[in-house]
């Protein structure tokens, strides 16, 4: 029998027959590796312990210990396990894909009736009995004719859609939980006993259209959550509930600051208070790349379909593009139109006009571009997904040796954007080059090498995932975390050749001759809309003085300080705060509720004691104290607190 040779992660290498199982790799170690052991990573592929071996190969068996692997195990096993409950307890359902997720898992069904939470509880009880029982879980390879004739059979037309729709020749795995079977990729545990029965729960139905199309049937997806204890559990549904609390939708509308209809799905309706936000974090990002080099440019949202061919995008994402079909007057067809879904090619058309010199480069050129993509309407949410988007967009045109120093710029000003918005974290994920690329490896070498000397010479952690790039060139990814520990992806830095080579971009080098540039894209938000959503909630509404829509609401105790009232209102918006007048007739305690429910950083109440000492009595959003100011001190103060952060 052919033997193969397997180098552990320790470096020592050991020889074994080949169609060796990681399973039987782990019992040749130790009984107790045997016992503990879930998956194997064979040649960084993640690998079922029954999986055969076939060549030379490096391998790493893992444990519930290797906290990546684990739970990813468990939670696609619940996949399964929830499916199986679900038929055992509704035989008529039909099973179509359950993928793992951030958290845990969903599973979408195909059922006449609607699950109500009480089903939920219901499954989840099955759940636990599946889990108890300790059902081997088993794994075999099908052919296409027999995967097919076994779900034709069972009534799953939405499994044979699924098998159709693989190419040609390739495996199809099939898994076991007991007697009850899917088919997916794969990997698995050995037993339904190794998922923790008190580490997961089922969190909600949604409706969700097969295979995301519109025109296909609506499904019922159920989600679940899954770790590997129950301590983990309960803190992660800790968070759950504090991030329903500050959820943007609901402060949105508590806080006057924007809606969204059904006559515009995925186009944001901004209201004057949100509308100011964004003015106000717009005129701060304007004010920060002005200092930083950036010159501001504007382009049309409307292109023809001639520059997205030549850019690639109409092959690549003409699904995602909005279309506008124009009768020229005098031509024979319809002009062919697109809402631009992104700013890059529109850059390129302002660089391209006149020569460019190395002389000229770096070139900086920045846009609050208007985007719009088609998003499908099950993947909308509030702010964070929309339709219509303005991206902080930038492109910067360089040559090869100015990279390093502008990435290094780009990650300086990043963290201090980030700072000043109240975000002190983020991690950097640096995506080196895939397998399919263009360009030599001494490029890739020297731009992957540009980019890491950048982060580490601000001293900065990074990841690496490999193989992640772009096929033209590798890129940098950014993201925060917010205050209940979430993380959100916004900034990105990726470096193109490409793009410079498909338009046609030159500068004239020191030697005379023309060169193509790089261009690295660039943002720091991500677009306004999203990024203004998770200041929302990072915020919990209690956005900074200086960001807040309402800064300060002047409001009276009694009729006779009406006129104090609207003195010290306008000697506040003199000096540049967002100041409002509340003299209804109300008492003050209905008044600071109201403020307090729209999230207005402070509330100066004046009372008769107040108009005779010309004082104010300041009340901030959520302390109980008050204090008394005099009206010269609070108007310096807020003025102050009013002013955009200073570099």
């Amino acid at each position: 029998m052919a033997q193969i040779s397997l180098t552990f992660p320790d470096g020592n290498k050991r020889d074994f027959a080949a169609g060796v199982t990681p399973a039987e790799v782990a019992a040749s170690i130790s009984p107790g590796l045997a016992k503990k052991a879930i998956s194997a990573t064979v040649n960084g592929a993640h690998f079922d312990l029954q999986w055969p071996i076939q060549a030379d190969a490096t391998i790493a068996i893992h444990t519930m210990q290797d906290e990546a692997q684990g739970l990813e195990l468990i939670r696609h096993d619940l996949a399964h396990i929830m499916a199986r409950a679900v038929q055992e307890i509704w035989p008529d359902v039909k099973v179509t894909i359950g993928p793992v997720r951030d958290y845990g898992w969903f599973y979408d069904f195909d059922r006449k009736e609607p699950f109500s939470p009480e089903d939920l509880g219901q499954i989840e009880q099955r759940m636990k009995q599946i889990i108890a029982a300790r059902d081997p879980v088993k794994t075999e390879v099908w052919d296409r004719a027999r995967a097919i004739a076994h779900y034709e059979a069972a009534g799953e037309p939405f499994k044979v859609e699924l098998i159709n729709r693989i190419p040609e020749g390739e495996d199809l795995r099939m898994y076991w939980h007991g007697d009850w079977q899917d088919f997916c990729r794969g990997p698995h545990l050995q037993h339904t006993g190794q998922v923790p029965a008190d580490a997961f729960k089922l969190t909600h139905v949604a409706g969700a259209y097969w295979l995301g199309d519109a025109t296909r049937p609506m499904l019922q997806r159920i989600y679940g959550v899954a770790f590997r204890n129950r301590d983990d559990l309960k803190a992660h549904m800790t968070m759950l509930e504090e991030a329903a609390k500050r959820d943007h939708r609901k402060l949105g509308r508590e806080m006057e600051l924007f809606h969204l209809q059904e006559e515009a799905p995925g186009m944001v309706f901004w209201h004057p208070n949100g509308w100011m936000v964004w003015r106000t974090l717009e005129d701060y990002m304007r004010g920060r790349l002005r200092k930083a080099g950036y010159k501001e440019i504007r382009t049309p949202q409307v292109v023809d379909r001639i520059l997205w061919e030549k850019s690639g995008h109409w092959e690549a994402y003409r699904e995602n593009m909005f279309i506008v079909e124009v009768d020229e007057e005098g031509a024979k067809e319809k002009r062919i139109n697109a809402l631009k879904p992104m700013n890059c090619p529109c850059h390129v058309q302002v660089y391209n006009q006149g020569l460019k010199s190395y002389r000229d480069l770096p070139l900086r050129l920045a846009e609050f571009g208007a985007c719009h993509r088609y998003e499908s309407s099950g993947s909308m949410h509030g702010l964070m997904r929309v339709r219509g988007f303005t991206q902080d967009d930038a492109h910067i045109f360089c040559t090869e040796d100015q990279i390093q120093a502008e990435c290094a710029s780009f990650i300086a000003l990043l963290s201090s954007v980030y700072k000043d918005l109240g975000f002190e974290k983020f991690d950097i994920k640096l995506s080196t080059r895939p397998e399919v690329r263009i360009g030599t490896d001494a490029q890739w070498d020297k731009v992957e090498g540009a980019l890491t000397a950048a982060i580490e010479a601000l001293g900065l952690p990074y990841e690496i995932n490999e193989g992640d790039g772009a096929f033209y060139g590798p890129k940098l990814d950014f993201k925060l975390t917010d205050a209940i520990g979430r993380e959100w992806q916004c900034g990105t830095f990726q470096v193109d050749p490409n793009l410079p080579e498909r338009l046609g971009a030159e500068y004239v080098g020191e030697d005379g001759a023309k060169h193509r540039p790089y261009m690295l894209h660039r943002a720091i938000l991500g677009s306004f809309e999203r990024f203004i959503g998770i200041l929302i909630e990072n915020y919990a509404g209690k956005l900074p003085f200086w960001l807040a829509p309402r800064q300060v609401v002047v409001a009276s105790i009694v009729s006779d300080a009406d006129g104090f009232v609207h003195e010290v209102t306008n000697a506040l918006r003199a000096a540049g705060v967002r100041a409002e007048a509340d003299v209804r007739n109300e008492k003050i305690n209905y008044k600071v509720r109201e403020h307090s429910v729209g999230k207005v950083p402070v509330i100066l109440a004046i009372g008769q004691k107040e108009v005779e000492e010309r004082t104010v009595s300041v009340r901030r959003l959520g302390e109980n104290r008050t204090e008394t100011m005099s009206l010269e001190a609070a108007i310096a103060e807020f003025a102050g607190l009013a002013q955009l952060p200073q570099h």
